[in-house]
């Protein structure tokens, strides 16, 4: 079988780094272009097509409004414009040397599903947590029953010799100041509940955080709980880089996805999900988004040559993560079920998430050398399994210079001289006892 999973593998074993953009465009020849333009970049990479926000909702007779009155849309509404017409987009372009991912950000996605199935692609991504709680109010048990569904109609294509793909957005819950064992839990989750229902091609994300060490150990520990707890399915790990405020400056955004290049290629990671120079300001352009995946890809290629990464200290990353998806696990023998028992009893809380079902009583802090903290846990088990005292919970000041740490800190680099790369060797990669 080939497939989005199978590509990655393959490049993954030839020991290239994935590279993908987020690009979507409602006009069908624009989306074309920059399908082609991904395609040719000098770089591995994979196509998206972003849906825009009315297809992500479900109003689609708001889509169709406005297209006919050539109304700006911010993505590419797949389930409006006819088949023919996306497949004529896709024709001699998306194949299996460059296969495409939707991506749409949908609590409700079942629609969307049968819509990139009828155009011949089968890769997409989200979950019923990650693409409920940060980006909805429905409520949390009817995304889990639309996610079941949603799964069941990709899944069903695998009798006629398709391997669909579906990646968890878990990793990313809030984009940035969710301390790294909830992302883990969440990632590892939702990628259990698609291999209950069919799923047998998955990629489990995790969003680049504002601490280098930190961020090592959170994928390490992403990998070996994917390993061991998902065996029989294909998988590989996604890093998006950093997705909160992000530098304002061309050289500070280039420093930041170099960095987040390097960190995949030392942990394992199969596929990055880039950004570019111009994200602090616009959406970018295509040519924005080819040099950024060049870049990644260069970045990847230069720490390939390095030696292996030291080995990562033990913080607790790991008691916490198997302690969050212990519980979850515990509450039911239906993944989905027990997410929402999860949600309803705070053992899975999301902090500064207002969705209804969230319980809202845990509290993250960001350090001075940007590691992200626990200030309140709430009711979920991982009390004292980090050790130390926890820092006192955020004001809103000290929250704002939080979500703006990133993004001072990678553009006060980028105006300094660099320093040069640390040419000692490093030791093979694994968590200290």
């Amino acid at each position: 079988m080939t497939g989005f999973g199978t590509f990655v593998a393959q490049a993954r074993a030839a020991g290239a780094l994935v590279v993908q953009p987020r690009m979507g465009m409602a006009d069908p020849l624009r989306q074309r272009d920059g399908l082609i333009a991904t395609r040719d970049a000098r770089a591995v990479t994979v196509g998206t097509i972003t849906l825009d926000s009315y297809t992500r909702t479900g109003d689609l007779a708001a889509a169709r409004r406005a297209l006919a009155d050539g109304a700006g849309l911010n993505g590419y509404p797949i389930a409006t414009h006819p088949a023919d017409v996306t497949r004529a987009v896709l024709r001699g372009v998306a194949d299996a040397g460059f296969p495409v991912q939707v991506r749409h950000g949908s609590a409700s996605p079942e629609h969307i599903v049968r819509a990139l199935l009828a155009v011949g692609l089968d890769a997409t991504e989200g979950g019923p947590v990650s693409y409920c709680l940060p980006y909805s109010r429905t409520p949390l048990h009817e995304a889990v029953a639309a996610w079941q569904r949603s799964c069941e109609v990709l899944a069903s294509i695998r009798e006629f010799g398709a391997e669909p793909h579906l990646e968890t957005f878990g990793g990313c819950l809030m984009g940035q100041l969710c301390p790294p064992s909830l992302l883990i839990a969440v990632s590892v989750l939702e990628a259990l509940f698609f291999r209950q229902h069919g799923l047998r091609s998955v990629s489990l994300s995790y969003a680049q955080q504002a601490d280098l060490r930190q961020d090592e150990e959170a994928l390490t520990v992403l990998g070996r709980l994917a390993d061991e707890l998902l065996p029989d399915v294909d998988r590989h790990l996604v890093l998006y880089a950093y997705m909160g405020v992000y530098p304002r400056t061309p050289g500070g955004a280039r420093l930041l996805l170099t960095e987040a290049a390097r960190l995949a290629v030392r942990t394992g990671v199969a596929r990055l999900i880039v950004k570019t120079t111009a994200e602090a300001h616009r959406i970018p352009t295509v040519g924005e988004n080819v040099r950024a995946l060049e870049t990644a890809a260069a970045a990847a290629a230069e720490e390939r040559d390095r030696p292996p990464l030291t080995a990562v200290p033990d913080t607790g990353i790991e008691a916490e993560a198997r302690a969050l998806i212990g519980a979850v696990l515990e509450l039911d023998p239906d993944v989905g079920r027990a997410l929402v028992r999860a949600f309803a009893a705070g053992y899975l809380d999301v902090p500064y998430c207002l969705h209804p079902d969230n319980a809202g009583r845990a509290r993250s802090s960001l350090g001075p050398d940007g590691r992200l903290h626990w200030s309140s846990v709430g009711s979920m088990p991982i009390a004292g399994l980090s050790g130390g005292a926890r820092p006192p919970i955020l004001g809103s000041a000290e929250l704002l210079t939080a979500l703006s740490h990133v993004q001072r800190t990678y553009d006060a680099r980028a105006a300094a001289p660099e320093p040069p790369r640390n040419p000692a060797p490093r030791r093979e990669m694994g968590l200290n006892a």
